[in-house]
């Protein structure tokens, strides 16, 4: 076998490799898969199509404007953002938050709730890890930010802990 022969047959099996896949990509719906086979690297990609939204813009809603001895003072900030609120317990990660351990099992905590140091509050799921959320302090549980099930971001505030 001449080395032009044998050349060509190395690239008729990538070629080949190349096919399969790219069908392995259509099948799993992924976007990108790479191999290394004996020292021979192959990555294939498929072109993704990205759109963009254009912004809107409103024109601003018109403002009543009413006597100033009958303004009321507005409320207190804090209040109103649970975020702010000293006792407030934050999502460490990206995940999915559960309030029971598993379906159909008791909630961690409700309002009301009487809570020790490092008792459990809830569990996020991340990346198929189950994480406990541990109470950073005692108190009683005041408020539950979250749904069973809901995704949270990072910091976002679950529970209120008083």
């Amino acid at each position: 076998m001449t080395a032009k022969d044998q050349g060509a047959k190395t690239a008729s099996a990538e070629g080949q490799l190349i096919r399969e896949l790219a069908e392995l990509l259509n099948d799993t719906g992924l976007s990108e898969i790479e191999i290394e086979k004996s020292g021979l690297k192959i990555r294939v990609a498929k072109k993704l199509k990205v759109t963009s939204a254009v912004p809107v813009q409103y024109a601003p809603a018109p403002v009543a404007h009413a006597p100033l001895h009958d303004a009321k003072p507005p409320a207190a900030p804090a209040a109103a953002d649970p975020a702010k609120h000293p006792g407030a317990v934050k999502s460490p990660m990206v995940g999915t938050a559960y309030r029971s351990p598993e379906p159909g099992a008791a909630m961690f905590c409700e309002v009301g709730s009487k809570v020790n140091a490092g008792d459990t509050l809830l569990i996020i799921e991340a990346m198929k890890t189950m994480n406990q959320i541990p109470a950073p302090r005692s108190g009683t549980v005041t408020a539950i930010l979250f749904e069973n099930a809901q995704p949270v971001e990072y910091g976002e505030p679950l529970i209120v802990i008083e």
